[in-house]
């Protein structure tokens, strides 16, 4: 599946999309400013409906503790609404797609196992060379991605970490075991 397969259905708020009787959602794209129940205190709910459905929060407000607060809650990703659109249509494609290919993902056991899974293995490369001190140019021309795309990764990756730079980062990756 790929994104020119996709249905899109739009609703309002999240109190509306829960009322939604279709079948469970390939994807839900979420805002954080809604009419009623605000993005990421919704996550929570769109997860209990739709335990398996990714959750891609998308803002205009980009600040780390709105980015830590939406993964916290259970976001799977999290896209700045100043991204360019083939960067904000990368993530939906990457999601679409590994849902897709969730059935051949071994049951992971431990919190470290399931943290493990949640960062992409393009996320885990580019997380290894940011620890190795390159920059996102620098990362971009060895895995041969835009600069915008590594930025992209680096944002999930410091996301997802729940930290703030990249020495952080790196700390937190070496103690999680995620890179030696």
């Amino acid at each position: 599946m790929s994104i020119a397969d996709l249905t899109v259905t739009e609703a309002d708020s999240v109190d509306a999309s829960l009322h939604d009787e279709r079948v469970a959602p390939d994807l839900i794209l979420l805002d954080v400013l809604l009419r009623g129940l605000n993005g990421i205190e919704g996550i929570e709910l769109l997860k209990r409906k739709w335990p398996q459905t990714p959750i891609v929060m998308v803002s205009s407000d980009a600040a780390a503790e709105t980015v830590s607060h939406a993964m916290a809650r259970g976001a799977t990703a999290f896209v700045s609404k100043e991204k360019p659109a083939d960067a904000i249509l990368a993530v939906v494609n990457r999601l679409i797609f590994q849902a897709n290919a969730s059935d051949e993902l071994a049951p992971r056991a431990s919190r470290e196992q399931v943290n493990e899974a949640r960062l992409t293995p393009r996320q885990l490369e580019v997380l290894d060379l940011m620890c190795q001190g390159l920059t996102n140019k620098a990362i971009g021309r060895k895995l041969e991605l835009s600069e915008n795309t590594v930025r992209w990764h680096v944002q999930g990756i410091l996301s997802f970490l729940h930290v703030s730079n990249r020495s952080e980062a790196g700390f937190a990756a070496r103690s999680q075991g995620l890179i030696r």
